[in-house]
């Protein structure tokens, strides 16, 4: 063997040395990843949900989060649903579960993304809007508001 190929082959084996901790700093990053990830579980729920769906969350327990003016539930509200108005909502976020499903309902969808869009500024990650409102929850059959 030459000494050429003696020096190249100890090159070799000094560089996978020095790799090592690398790779073992690698696996311990991707570990601790994983056990954040599994620790820290978020709900996956979109940003807004059809109407089927929220009746499905509904009928499973999920909280139905009315925002939509005290005059306009007067009028009639999905049985079971709480009332914080859009305009109150961020100083009565103290009153929700962060547990539990969170479906936000209003008349047409356009407040409830917005509070849905402030419950999860405000760290709620089990909230989510019903797509078209009570108008679209009517209109697909679901019982209506009383």
């Amino acid at each position: 063997m030459s000494n050429q190929h003696r020096k190249s082959r100890h090159q070799h084996t000094a560089h996978r040395r020095n790799m090592t901790p690398l790779w073992i700093g690698l696996a311990i990053l991707v570990l601790l990843g994983a056990a954040f990830l599994l620790l820290n579980p978020q709900s996956g729920l979109p940003s807004e949900v059809p109407e089927k769906q929220a009746h499905e969350m509904y009928q499973k327990g999920a909280l139905l989060l009315d925002v939509r003016t005290q005059q306009e539930w007067d009028q009639g509200h999905i049985e079971g649903s709480i009332l914080i108005s859009l305009d109150d909502l961020q100083g009565r976020m103290s009153e929700l579960p962060r547990d539990k499903d969170i479906v936000v309902v209003c008349r047409s969808g356009t407040r409830s993304r917005e509070g849905t869009a402030l419950l999860r500024q405000a760290g709620f990650t089990r909230g989510t809007s019903l797509t078209g409102g009570i108008q679209a929850w009517v209109a697909a059959g679901y019982p209506a508001p009383k």
